[in-house]
């Protein structure tokens, strides 16, 4: 079974009907306890950083989140789901993360040409050998809506790159822990096989 982790801040039921397209059982959780030992992990989010983060501290997701991805279990992060994972955000202040990928979360610089949010259709080139994108063609396109990106301090976590005025980090992978600055759930058809082979990962 699929829990997503609802913590108030994510588009729990677009990920939700996302599954249930792939007729693939996917619940949303609010109770932290209902995460010991499930199966698959998704932690989505949109929004402020430092809310994201009070909110899982203040209602108790930040352990079972950290025991899930320590016991090497299938985990999947969307959008501020990736961010959360690093260890610091600089989204108007600086804001401590769930300290499970080292580095640091930062906004694009302002450049002419280029708007923030990065919003819309991107490619992605991902690593050949990362299992979220079996059957998906080379540099497929995915959709974004976001102001900051990851910046890894262990480059070998990057399973996917993006340009957008510069390269960064649009994919990372740890093990069986994966996560994604796009959104799948609103990415058509390569979004929705990303989530079929996310449900079909080995427990």
């Amino acid at each position: 079974m699929i829990q997503i982790v609802d913590y108030g801040m994510g588009n729990l039921r677009s990920v939700q009907k996302a599954f249930e397209r792939l007729s693939v059982p996917a619940t949303i959780c609010t109770n932290p306890a209902d995460l010991t030992g499930c199966e698959k992990l998704i932690l989505p989010g949109v929004g402020a950083f430092r809310d994201a983060i009070a909110e899982l501290r203040r209602q108790g997701f930040v352990a079972p989140i950290q025991a899930h991805i320590a016991a090497g279990r299938p985990f999947l992060g969307i959008c501020l789901g990736l961010q959360l994972l690093f260890d610091v955000s600089y989204e108007e202040g600086t804001w401590e993360g769930l300290g499970i990928i080292p580095g640091k979360v930062v906004r694009f610089p302002e450049q002419n040409e280029l708007k923030v949010p990065h919003m819309g259709w991107n490619k992605v080139a991902a690593a050949p050998d990362c299992p979220l994108f079996a059957g998906i063609p080379a540099e497929s396109f995915f959709y974004f809506v976001h102001s900051y990106y990851v910046v890894p301090t262990d480059e070998s976590v990057v399973a996917g790159r993006t340009e957008y005025g510069e390269t960064f980090a649009s994919v990372v992978q740890r093990g069986k822990a994966f996560a994604t600055q796009f959104h799948p759930e609103k990415s058509q058809k390569f979004g929705l096989q990303l989530l079929k082979n996310f449900a079909e990962l080995q427990v």
